[in-house]
Parts: C-alpha cells; sequence; structure tokens
C-alpha cells in the first residue's frame, strides 16, 4: 500500500519518463534496462503509466468510499436511530431498490447516459456503493441506541445529533473503518472494469483498466503490455484486503486478546 501511496504522490518524480510520449520506433518493446516494464502499441513506456495510473485508482477508490461512506452514515444512521415509518422507507424500500440492480450494471449505465470522465466515474460507483455502509450502520445503530450510555445520555438532555456523533457513532466506527478499507479494493476493481469497458477515464490518461484494454490486440506476441497493469491491479486490490484484515484485528478488542494469548 505504501508502494502505491507514494508512486501516486510522487509520480513526476518516480516516473521514467513521460507516461504520454509517444515513440513509435520502441512500439512494443519487451523488458530492458532503458523500459523496465517494456513498451506499449505507441512506444509508451508501461512503468511510467503504470505509475501514473495508481494516482487515478487511488483517487477513485478515496474518493468513491468517502462519498458512499458519507451517504451510508446519513441514511444507515437516520433508519437506525429513528426506526418506525424513517427505517421501512429507507430499509425496505430504498436499500432493497438499489441492492436489487448490480452495482456495477448501474455504475455502467450512468457512465454511458453522462458520458465518461473521473467525476461521474466517481458519482457512478457511489450511487450503487452507498448501501452497504448504509445496512451495517443501520445495523449498528439498532444495537448501539439501546445502550446504557445512550440511555444515560437521553436522559441528561442531550440532543439526537449530540447523541449520534459523540456516543453512538465512536463506538461502531470498528467494523465502518474496516468496510471502509475492503470497499477501497472493490472501487479499484470497478475502476479498472469500467476503463477497461471504455467507461472511465477519457485517453490519453492513463489508466490500469485501459492499459489491459489496449493491450487485449497484442497478447499473444507482447504479453507484458497485460501481465504488467494486471499485477498492479492484483497487487493493489490485495494491499487493501490485507489493510482491511489487519485493521480488523487491530480494532477488535477479542481478536487483541486472542492475539495476545
Amino acid at each position: 500500500m505504501v508502494v502505491f501511496l507514494v508512486s501516486a504522490i510522487f509520480a513526476p518524480w518516480l516516473a521514467p519518463y513521460n507516461p504520454d510520449h509517444i515513440h513509435l520506433l520502441d512500439r512494443l518493446a519487451g523488458p530492458s534496462p532503458q523500459h523496465w516494464f517494456g513498451t506499449d502499441e505507441l512506444g509508451r513506456d508501461i512503468l511510467s503509466r503504470i505509475i501514473y495510473g495508481s494516482r487515478i485508482s487511488l483517487e477513485v477508490a478515496t474518493s468513491v468510499v468517502t462519498l458512499s461512506l458519507l451517504i451510508g452514515l446519513i441514511f444507515g444512521g437516520i433508519a437506525g436511530f429513528y426506526g418506525g415509518i424513517l427505517d421501512t422507507i429507507i430499509n425496505m424500500f430504498a436499500m432493497n431498490a438499489f441492492m436489487a440492480m448490480p452495482g456495477i450494471l448501474l455504475a455502467i449505465a450512468f457512465v454511458a447516459f453522462l458520458g465518461p470522465g473521473l467525476l461521474n466515474l466517481i458519482l457512478a460507483l457511489s450511487i450503487g456503493g452507498w448501501v452497504g455502509y448504509a445496512r451495517l450502520v443501520r445495523a449498528q445503530v439498532l444495537a448501539a441506541r439501546e445502550r446504557e450510555f445512550v440511555e444515560a445520555a437521553r436522559a441528561l438532555g442531550a440532543g439526537d445529533l449530540r447523541i449520534f456523533l459523540r456516543h453512538i457513532l465512536p463506538n461502531i466506527i470498528q467494523p465502518i473503518v474496516v468496510q471502509a478499507a475492503i470497499g477501497m479494493a472493490g472501487a479499484v476493481l470497478a475502476e479498472a472494469t469500467l476503463s477497461f469497458l471504455g467507461l472511465g477515464v477519457p485517453p490519453p490518461t492513463p489508466s490500469w483498466g485501459s492499459m489491459l484494454n489496449d493491450a487485449r490486440a497484442h497478447l499473444f506476441d507482447a504479453p507484458h503490455t497485460v501481465v504488467f497493469p494486471a499485477i498492479a491491479v492484483m497487487c493493489c486490490v490485495l494491499s487493501f484486503n490485507f489493510l482491511g484484515d489487519a485493521l480488523r484485528d487491530y480494532l477488535d478488542p477479542r481478536t487483541r486478546l486472542t492475539i495476545g494469548l
């Protein structure tokens, strides 16, 4: 994860070449001391494009998870805290309606309607991604609102917003953080999928999914054009999954106790 973060932040200084520089004399060149990961069909350096592509992947992952989590906190918190008719409307109708539609198909339809672009890509993935966070928040709030410290705060005259932000939210943040870390892995994979279909960021902006799409025609005569972007996607997704597992083990007191014993 640190490698991808450093690559995204310091891409202009780490990339050996301009990722958009075309040199047709070196097209489809294999890995060499001049081009460690080889070049693509236009002679562009694959390593440089992978480094710059990490910016797109991490930016989309962070933005999608942040927006989805914010929407999920609002709707899930309202449904779990107040219950009743609000819970019925939000949970039974809104959440179930969004869960009935495959998220990736919903994102494809959204981007196809509005056109490719970074902002549209983030909005498309967030539209279907907030439901999982909302259901998790709702379940956690339903359990936490009946606890004694919440009743004590209500008896002392605390308002609903203060009770939720100061007493409930800190006690349900652990599973939300874990879900957010794992959700970033899904966002990276979804961005690569949409870019592979031509619905991501428009060219010539480097994206791992678009690199895989461009390399399909050269799978057998220049396999390095497929292998290295695919490894980048795989390692990034794995790193987020491992990060989620590590956070779950660290933030769960029962797991820490078991590890300590």
